[in-house]
């Protein structure tokens, strides 16, 4: 099947031909430390857009907008003497991203972007089930009219990880008196195929309303990381933790994959109009957390064939189950690698896949923390037990979010997800670092496009790179700390003042001139240590060294 990786090698042989000859015909030089030349803006998913290339920003709305209360993540974060569960940081305001949306356009404007990658939030344009906020739909048409004039491509998420209080409640985590108006008790319980439900009839609005404007959409971000963080550990709202029985949060992922596909049949009814003269009203996709995992046991390498096989399945469970769902029409339900559900309304619900890579990880399947069907510990931050890797250079450590940012492991990630589906275009809808250093920035952009280059050269069929993020922003249980800004923000300043990054400037420049310089390579590439970041002293950059 192939939904099992499974695919004809003629298919393959083509689309690895097609992409070298793509590749080939931009001039690349890319083995030998030379330019690299990337193709001109083209379409996500036609034929005649292999070769081509875009370059962008990402954003998320509940990460940079104000005035944006009826989220789950406002209720979640707020205060409890304001009323709210007091879970970490409080997101109040954001950076004002709303209020300050036309500044922010300029700034992708001013480095050359082809593209804005960003979401419309859900909560804001119906507050209230049934009720639609017309200055909400105003807000948004206006920035896309803005995008229109500026010749800025709009990608449109439409669920990044936030939703409406009344599509799950977090102050009702049993939801005690079943689903109701204002509570549809989230992914996995009883209201759970309602959700799909509604979140099809906010696309609908959405492709109605903003279609004439917008071609290309994202259902679902990271829906693997929404449901694991929500669903099984408990650190995102709503707040469950299934980590007892991990077969629990199976469910809200069945439930989070019928969304997808309901958002997916509701946009390409309700998007007739083609606003960029492609040949195509919209190009559906979503997006998918990616990492470079690698077996590990006692915090070294490891070549054990129990720890090797725990790489295999955190790879099916939290890169490849989601995709096969959504074009094969299956479900893998206890996640063994045989899908044993068929679910024809899911089938070819994927124009283009979105990667989105951060970190290298160690894994191991020694003594698992996480038991059936998983059977694998992962090191992600301080949840080590064992499986993380020592850093093979410290300066790689990214202390603000713990974990190893090793940008060259992106091309074999890359090539592996363009083996397994041979058909279907790549785009990098996110990759960044968290550093207030702006030398890291910039070569944590170099260093992504040369393996995303490299991918290419080897069949990769990808199309275009969105940095995350445009400006500093709330990330989630980490709250403000993190700094991944290409435009850092003064929270603390009146007018939340944005200033460039030397990755700003640097990317700036890559985009303008949709290439990269030898002379760039040489100061910002390659695989050696990265500028020295000042919170080293960090507790897991100590670690991974021991």
């Amino acid at each position: 099947m192939r939904a099992n990786g499974q695919h004809h090698v003629a298919v393959k042989a083509l689309v690895f031909l097609g992409a070298v000859l793509a590749v080939a015909a931009c001039g690349d030089d890319s083995s030998s430390g030379g330019p690299i030349k990337f193709g001109a803006v083209g379409s996500l998913t036609q034929d005649s857009g292999k070769g081509s290339f875009r370059f962008g920003a990402a954003t998320a709305a509940t990460q940079i907008e104000d005035m944006n209360p009826t989220t789950d993540w406002y209720l979640w974060t707020k205060p409890v003497a304001q009323g709210g569960l007091g879970k970490g940081t409080f997101v109040d305001d954001a950076v004002r991203g709303y209020s300050l949306v036309d500044g922010d356009l300029g700034l992708v404007s001013d480095m050359h972007l082809d593209s804005y990658r960003f979401s419309i939030e859900w909560a804001r344009i119906e507050p209230v089930k049934d009720q639609i906020d017309e200055a909400a739909i105003a807000h948004y048409r206006a920035q896309l009219e803005t995008m229109k004039a500026m010749g800025i491509k709009p990608l449109v998420t439409v669920f990044h990880w936030t939703v409406p209080v009344w599509v799950a409640d977090p102050r009702d985590l049993n939801c005690a008196n079943g689903p109701t108006a204002t509570n549809l008790c989230g992914f996995g319980s009883p209201g759970g195929p309602m959700i799909a439900e509604q979140a099809a009839e906010h696309a609908k609005l959405l492709g109605e309303r903003f279609g004439d404007l917008v071609d290309e959409w994202g259902t679902v971000n990271e829906p693997m990381s929404a449901v694991l963080s929500g669903y099984l550990i408990g650190i995102f709202p709503p707040g469950k933790s299934t980590l007892a029985n991990i077969n629990d949060f199976i469910p809200a992922m069945r439930d989070m994959i019928a969304m997808h596909a309901a958002i997916y049949h509701a946009l390409k009814a309700a998007d007739t109009v083609d606003a960029d003269g492609d040949g195509v009203a919209a190009d559906v996709g979503f997006s998918m957390s990616v990492a470079d995992w690698q077996p590990a046991r006692l915090n070294k390498p490891s070549t054990d064939p129990v720890d090797i096989a725990a790489v295999e399945k955190v790879k099916l469970i939290l890169h490849y189950a989601f995709v096969d769902a959504a074009r094969d029409g299956v479900f893998d339900s206890n996640l063994d690698g045989t899908s044993d559900e068929d679910h024809p309304e899911w089938a070819n619900t994927i124009d283009w896949l979105g990667l989105q890579y951060y970190f290298r990880a160690g894994v191991t399947g020694d003594r698992p923390v996480l038991g059936p069907p998983a059977n694998f510990t992962p090191c992600i931050g301080g949840f080590d037990f064992g499986s993380c890797l020592p850093a093979t250079d410290t300066t790689f450590c990214a202390p603000q979010m713990g974990y190893e940012a090793r940008a060259n492991g992106f091309e074999q990630v890359i090539v592996d997800h363009s083996q397994r589906y041979p058909n279907l275009p790549l785009v990098v809808t996110e990759t960044g670092i968290a550093s207030s250093v702006g030398t890291r920035r910039a070569e944590t952009v170099v260093r992504v496009l040369e393996a995303i280059a490299a991918a290419q050269k080897r069949g990769a069929d990808v199309r275009g790179y969105y940095h995350w993020s445009l400006t500093d922003n709330f990330e989630w249980a980490e709250g403000y700390r993190p700094k991944f800004g290409l435009y850092s923000v003064d929270r603390g300043s009146p007018d939340y003042t944005r200033t460039a990054t030397e990755g700003a400037t640097v990317l700036g420049d890559i985009a303008s001139a949709h290439a990269l310089t030898a002379d760039q390579r040489a100061k910002y590439g390659g695989d050696g240590p990265m500028t020295p970041d000042p919170e080293f002293t960090d507790e897991f950059c100590t670690k991974v060294t021991n």
